[in-house]
């Protein structure tokens, strides 16, 4: 959704001009001839950047339309299985596309440098962010919301696609008005399926995996599994399943046990509560099906969601969940920052050895050979994710900071004259309390 990517070479040159001398196929990632993407659409500006892609703004030269484009680094993809993920990505786009909830698939290009996806642009913002903004807030509301969801999720498998990465961040808004339409994106974990087929890759978001992902024995159920996360955290702002390490989400994810007595538990229609349990059950052969779910009584337009207003504390919590994440790796930065040199000096050597070009920044290269040097045995998909979850600012590399907070033993961290000093940071007067204002 390697080394910091650049942005598109520009050139001053005419657009025919640019066009570039067809590889040969066998070099193709695509497996068709290079084709200029500023050939069709003019690249504006930065919209995000990840270890291995960025997506930027374009426009469509014939049409004037907006759309947008995720450029893939070539540098990133060099293994025969990675080709194959950005093969399966764009298959899968094409595939779905057409469908009313789901991000339209524009085309796919490729020259030497990238891969280009152009697709639907979604410029309205996340689910939480326009939930949390709307203020009233109600089962009904929930329930509507969760419809759209579950609609994709089955459209889904009856194409037989399995996303694999079902979270909140990944459903947009097309624009910020108000009827605006809800999309699922990013389709990079997505896979095809077929019945009784068993995946063994460990992906997806800590809180939302299903316990038979981290068993390494799962199909599309786990879908479901996240979708029921989804519904949980929509009624009461917080996920079921919560630790503060992923160890401990991990865990809690494997006992199963659903808070139901918390408040704004209470309160919730005994349908809610229902239909959560039947997706969060922890045997996938008894999980309910996506089609099962669109039929629940409680998800029904006109059915028995309540209209009556929930809690506002939920909307205050699902603004903290969203931002917690953020806050943690703030607040270790602030403590690597300020730990003695003794207790990092080995940790230090190490970046410093990885650091082949001295830029001050691992790229994706830098930490494969690195690791490799050291003696390590991850899987590639393992150094990816590693490297995600490294890259703080997600700028696409891991600086010296972000290094040492990844690696450095986290009780270590955690000591209370270190918690203490990250909270002396972000308390500017003093006065033993942290509010919005100072972050």
């Amino acid at each position: 959704m390697g080394g910091c990517l650049s942005k598109i070479p520009g050139s001053s040159k005419p657009a025919a001009a640019r066009q570039q001398q067809p590889p040969k196929l066998d070099d193709a990632i695509l497996g068709k001839p290079y084709e200029d993407v500023r050939l069709h659409y003019t690249i504006g500006k930065e919209l995000g950047k990840g270890a291995f892609a960025v997506t930027y703004l374009c426009t469509e030269n014939s049409t004037g339309l907006q759309f947008a484009c995720k450029s893939i680094s070539k540098k990133k993809i060099v293994a025969a299985y990675e080709k194959d993920d950005v093969r399966r990505e764009i298959e899968i786009m094409r595939h779905l596309s057409g469908q009313p909830n789901i991000v339209q698939f524009k085309g796919a290009y490729e020259d030497r440098h990238s891969v280009h996806i152009v697709m639907e642009l979604c410029a309205g913002g996340e689910l939480f962010d326009r939930i949390i903004a709307k203020g009233h807030y109600s089962e009904r509301d929930a329930a509507s919301v969760f419809r759209v969801i579950m609609n994709v999720v089955n459209v889904c498998h009856s194409k037989g696609v399995m996303h694999r990465d079902l979270k909140p961040e990944n459903f947009l808004f097309t624009t910020r008005d108000e009827n605006a339409v809800l999309k699922a994106t990013d389709f990079g974990l997505s896979v095809f399926f077929e019945e009784g087929k068993v995946f063994r890759d460990l992906v997806g978001s800590a809180y939302y995996v299903a316990p038979e992902v981290l068993r390494r024995r799962y199909g599309k159920e786990a879908d479901i599994w996240s979708t029921g996360v989804i519904l949980y955290i929509l009624l009461c702002g917080v996920p079921p399943f919560w630790a503060e390490t992923e160890k401990g989400i991990f865990e809690e994810i494997y006992k199963g046990e659903i808070d139901f007595q918390t408040d704004p538990w209470p309160i919730i229609s005994s349908s809610a509560k229902e239909l959560v349990r039947r997706m969060l059950t922890q045997n996938p052969k008894r999980r309910i099906t996506a089609a099962q779910v669109l039929e629940h009584p409680w998800l029904k337009e006109s059915g028995e969601a309540s209209d009556k207003p929930i809690d506002t504390a939920v909307l205050f919590r699902m603004k903290q969940f969203r931002a917690m994440n953020k806050l943690k790796k703030l607040a270790l930065k602030v403590i690597v920052e300020n730990l003695p040199t003794e207790e990092i000096q080995m940790l230090k050597e190490k970046f410093t050895e990885m650091d082949t070009d001295k830029s001050g920044a691992l790229s994706y290269g830098e930490l494969k050979a690195g690791l490799a040097k050291l003696g390590s045995t991850l899987r590639e998909v393992d150094v990816k994710q590693y490297m995600q979850a490294a890259d703080i600012d997600g700028n696409g590399t891991i600086d010296y900071i972000e290094f040492i907070t990844a690696t450095m033993q986290r009780h270590k961290l955690e000591r209370f004259e270190h918690l203490d000093k990250a909270f002396q940071y972000f308390d500017k007067d003093n006065d033993r309390l942290v509010s919005c204002s100072k972050m």
